[in-house]
């Protein structure tokens, strides 16, 4: 049974920015939630996991105080979660998150099927941590992709791309960043956030 990790990042919500008599924008009074992208990556590796049985782990990278992230991505169904937190990861760029994900992933999950990226971060967009960490990783990457699938030991994936939608197949283990038309993300309901607590954290 596979074990699938999905990457997810814990960003500010922008219906609580505001702008000032001056303009500018106010983050004064921001919240926090993870990114509406990396809820598809969420969704995704939990639906796949219903499918075939296995893991389901969260991982994330950023500041301490992130924790509230963590418990919503078990609350949504991961069987687990890796936070990788630091006082410094609060601004780190997708090149430094991704090197940080190469870095903790095969020392800690060490053996893995799958690895889900959203499409992007929701703040900044850069569509980069999928890539580059699967090339640290050395491991096949398929970006775009709307709908994909496990059997014996490879992935079929079908991507969008300008011209129409291309079917690659690739071996595992694989990274795939997903568009988020691929799945509808589960709200999670109260006895989700219970079972939540009750669910493994490893802090790095």
């Amino acid at each position: 049974m596979p074990t699938i990790i999905a990457c997810f990042k814990w960003v500010v919500d922008e219906a609580y920015i505001r702008r000032t008599a001056s303009g500018e924008l106010d983050f004064s009074s921001v919240d926090y939630k993870i990114g509406e992208y990396d809820r598809n990556a969420i969704e995704e590796a939990v639906r796949l996991k219903g499918i075939l049985g296995g893991t389901a782990i969260g991982i994330t990278v950023g500041a301490p105080e992130a924790t509230k992230g963590v418990k919503d991505a078990l609350s949504r169904g991961c069987d687990q979660v890796c936070f990788i937190a630091d006082a410094s990861f609060s601004n780190i760029e997708p090149s430094q998150t991704a090197a940080i994900l190469a870095d903790v992933i095969p020392s800690r999950i060490q053996s893995y099927d799958l690895i889900i990226c959203g499409e992007g971060s929701s703040d900044l967009y850069a569509q980069q941590v999928g890539p580059r960490l699967a090339e640290k990783l050395r491991i096949p990457c398929i970006s775009f992709v709307q709908n994909v699938s496990l059997e014996g030991g490879k992935l079929t994936a079908e991507r969008r791309v300008e011209e129409g939608i291309e079917v690659i197949s690739a071996p595992l283990p694989a990274l795939v960043s997903v568009l988020p038309d691929i799945n509808v993300p589960r709200i999670p309901g109260v006895k989700d956030t219970l079972m939540a607590s009750r669910k493994p954290t490893v802090t790095i």
